[in-house]
């Protein structure tokens, strides 16, 4: 393989229209599941609170069913992963994981908004139980089951387009989730908003049964000790024989912390901090820029290759998150405008980066072992991500705790401090960038092996053999060189022929 192989563009592979289908349904449904958990699961708990009148109850709930689920979902893909590997099968996880998946949502519009006082312990039992019952369902079907398969039917040519266009399902989800929210949640219809969202992934569940196709490139983890293979990608000799992709991850992890520490707190931040009430438009422009962004850089990452983008991505990002945090000292007539533009690149950067950075993780992968190493990228990717983010966001709020008004108001400071975590970033990516060129060789020459293996076996399968033409023998039992002075008629051994002259 030529070293300008590696650093010129080259030919992507393309993906069939039945692939994007899926990749494009199942990636948003999930990301949409993801985001009823995330938005609402704790908000009906705060919400239960203030209904009971009990607001530290709701607090200590739903920062329980973060805590927990983030838990949940880190040890369920852990096991599942090692298990998907060893059935050597990804399609009925996800096709009857997203049926139980949307089960389990639809399990919340059970519980009352406005329950007695003497029910609350039971109430909040049920709501971090539910909460782990569904995180452990979607979490096998989408996290350990469905990224295996992307990772199954992708290669290093194209995995940079479908991850990009992965990473913007997060933000549009965020946004289907809300305005179905408020047509229903925040008008007090509790049970058709999780009956509605709960629908999604069952109806996604059953299209998977007749639709998802399998790579036939799957591998079958052979290894008859599954205990010992769960726990794969965290031995020290694993660790050791695939540094790199432990570095690629350490970058998402810190990029991830950056992105937890104001992320979750971006609604309250534009309407109470800075005070813009009509924000769906911001919003939306915002949303529709970032992702086109991400989309392009997705495309360019393919044909020229993504080490030329980390840096850039990381610079956007830290510029970005500081950009905002200096609209504390600006006129408030400039906020709309300044939040469009910082948030446009700063959230483009972020899922532009993300999707480099997990498309990278997915080449380092060894074949055979995608489904051990999706519980290793949960611990990098969400599990620390949102333990350590909205700590550091926690003790911030402390600090500025005498500056709050009676609405919550998220502090400036939150960008400053994404911004001082986001440069971290840039230790484990330069590593990633110099290891890139040998990492895009091999997976070149890896996929070109396969490529020649298949037209082989093709060529072997489809032309007929040739063989030499062979001469008749005559079997009268004289050396008659063809010409036979028996005829047509000539006994076929030699023994015939003497007995019928005995006779």
């Amino acid at each position: 393989m030529s070293k300008t192989s590696t650093t010129q563009s080259v030919k992507t592979t393309k993906l069939g229209g039945k692939v994007w289908l899926c990749a494009i349904l199942f990636g948003l449904v999930g990301q949409i599941a993801w985001s009823v958990e995330n938005m609402y699961f704790a908000k009906m708990a705060q919400d239960i609170g203030a209904n009971v009148g009990n607001v530290d109850w709701g607090t200590i709930v739903s920062t329980l069913m973060i805590w927990l689920s983030a838990i949940m979902a880190t040890g369920t893909t852990i096991f599942a992963g090692g298990f998907i590997d060893k059935m050597g099968k990804r399609k009925p996880f996800v096709a009857y994981g997203y049926i139980a998946w949307g089960v389990t949502i639809m399990l919340f519009a059970t519980i009352p908004m406005s329950p007695a006082t003497e029910t609350l312990g039971l109430i909040a039992a049920l709501l971090v139980i539910f909460d782990c019952i569904m995180t452990f369902f979607g979490s096998t079907a989408n996290d350990a089951a469905f990224n295996t398969w992307i990772t199954d039917v992708t290669d290093s040519t194209n995995r940079g387009k479908v991850n990009s266009v992965m990473s913007i399902f997060s933000i549009l989800a965020f946004v289907i989730v809300f305005v179905i929210g408020m047509l229903t949640y925040d008008a007090g219809n509790t049970i058709a908003f999780f009956i509605t969202l709960g629908v999604l992934p069952i109806v996604l569940g059953v299209v998977a049964i007749f639709v998802m196709k399998d790579s036939p490139n799957v591998i079958k983890n052979s290894n008859p000790n599954y205990w010992k293979e769960t726990f794969y990608g965290f031995r020290p000799s694993v660790i050791k024989d695939n540094k790199m992709l432990y570095v690629c991850l350490t970058a998402s992890c810190i990029l991830g912390i950056s992105q937890q520490t104001f992320f979750s707190y971006l609604i309250n931040f534009i309407t109470n901090t800075l005070g813009i009430t009509d924000f769906i438009l911001p919003l939306a422009i915002v949303i529709v820029l970032a992702g086109v962004l991400t989309a392009v850089t997705g495309i360019l990452y393919d044909k020229f290759g993504r080490k030329f983008f980390y840096l850039p991505l990381v610079l956007v990002v830290i510029v970005a998150t500081i950009v905002i945090y200096l609209m504390k000292f600006m006129p408030q007539n400039t906020y709309v405008y300044v939040i469009v533009v910082a948030g446009t690149f700063m959230l483009g950067a972020l899922l532009s980066g993300g999707g480099a950075l997990m498309s990278t993780f997915q080449d380092y992968i060894p074949k055979g072992s995608e489904g051990r190493f999706q519980g290793v990228r949960m611990c990098f990717t969400v599990l620390l991500p949102m333990l350590i983010g909205p700590l550091i966001t926690m003790i911030i709020n402390l600090m500025k705790m005498d500056n709050q008004s009676v609405d919550y108001m998220p502090p400036f400071e939150i960008f400053l401090a994404a911004a001082i975590i986001a440069v971290f970033a840039i230790i484990p990516i330069i590593f990633v960038m110099r290891d890139a060129n040998k990492l895009r060789a091999r997976k070149l020459a890896e996929k070109e092996a396969e490529e020649a293996l298949a037209s082989a076996e093709a060529v072997t399968e489809e032309e007929p053999v040739e063989m030499d033409e062979l001469t008749p023998v005559c079997t009268c039992g004289v050396d008659c060189e063809g010409a036979c002075p028996f005829g047509d008629d000539a006994p076929e051994t030699t023994e015939e022929a003497t007995d019928e002259d005995e006779e």
